[in-house]
């Protein structure tokens, strides 16, 4: 354990360079620290010693390790208080009556992510705890619609669809009041097996149009049966984050970002401790060494979830424990 004036120092470095990306000099913590320049400096070296400091190669100022980041993580960081501004944006998206508990999450996410500046990650609900309630498809012209996917659970979907085929109106009311007739009450994940082997036979006399419009709302069904319970906002901030220069390496984050199968991955893995807050920070996580993944998990009325973070090492750790349990608070409210 690091005695009171080094951590201090941890502290003040890593505040320092959370909110600056710059590698911190002795020079700047003297006046905070009320001692000589000399002293900061052997402080600083005792500290790079332990793993908890690293020296950059473009400057004699030092920078926090991982080592550095969790120790200031478990002994240090104190979480910080929401603005009000912040608590009235995330409370108006809680006291919306119109929005089912898994929308509000979704937004409250999203506005997290927007005051952060990081990427933001839920994970929702298994789709094989949705059904179908009701499908609907709006026609744009004779070879576009929109398709909307409705479950019990109150959940909306809607996607833009392409039809091969020069359709009617009639023709995808009765193709998707057909598709209705069997699909209502289905879980999202049989969605898939009724489709081919109960709607395709029923369908296969039809019109060449009605075939159409069938392939393309099988394909609009199954591919949010995929996505349905992942949701991932602003991965591009990552590119705002100046240690992230690397085209190879931006790249490689935003592929990942892409991966459904991958970002469920992430969140489920690793062995939770107790119904907190975890912070896993750089070769602790499964996501990227360069990155840092906070999330907690989420259990109310039936419904369960993953709710997340992923930004740089280099993160506001108080403000977003902070942030993360003003959700986790309000979803079991």
């Amino acid at each position: 354990m690091l005695n009171q004036r080094q951590e201090e120092l941890l502290k003040l470095i890593v505040e320092n360079y959370i909110k600056t990306a710059r590698p911190v000099s002795s020079k700047s913590l003297c006046d905070a620290l009320k001692c000589s320049s000399a002293t900061v400096r052997n402080e600083m070296s005792l500290l790079e010693e332990i793993g908890l400091l690293e020296k950059t190669h473009t400057s004699s100022g030092r920078v926090p390790s991982e080592k550095g980041y969790r120790y200031y993580v478990d002994y240090i960081m104190k979480p910080k208080e929401l603005t009000g501004d912040d608590m009235l944006k995330l409370q108006a998206v809680f006291r919306n009556q119109s929005l089912v508990l898994s929308d509000a999450i979704t937004k409250s996410m999203e506005i997290i992510s927007e005051l952060t500046n990081y990427t933001s990650i839920v994970l929702g609900t298994s789709s094989k705890e949705n059904r179908i309630s009701k499908i609907e498809a709006i026609p744009i012209n004779e070879t576009n619609m929109v398709a909307i996917v409705v479950t019990d659970k109150g959940h909306v979907e809607h996607k833009n669809v392409a039809i091969e085929e020069k359709v009617s109106a009639l023709e995808i009311k009765q193709t998707v009041d057909l598709i209705n007739k069997f699909l209502i009450g289905t879980p999202m994940d049989e969605v898939s097996v009724k489709l081919e082997f109960e709607v395709k036979p029923q369908i296969a006399n039809s019109v060449k149009q009605q075939r159409a419009i069938y392939d393309a709302l099988y394909n609009v069904l199954t591919d949010l049966n995929e996505e349905s319970n992942v949701h991932v906002t602003k991965p591009s901030n990552i590119l705002n984050q100046p240690e992230f220069n690397d085209t190879d390496k931006i790249r490689a984050i935003l592929n990942k970002f892409e991966d459904k199968e991958f970002i469920q991955n992430i969140c489920e893995s690793h062995d939770e401790e107790g119904n907190g807050i975890n912070i896993y920070i750089g070769s602790e996580n499964k996501f990227d060494d360069d990155v840092t993944v906070i999330k907690t998990k989420y259990s109310v009325g039936g419904e369960e979830g993953t709710i997340a973070l992923i930004g740089p090492k280099r993160m506001e750790y108080d403000r977003v424990m902070t942030l993360l349990e003003f959700i986790k608070n309000h979803i079991n409210e």
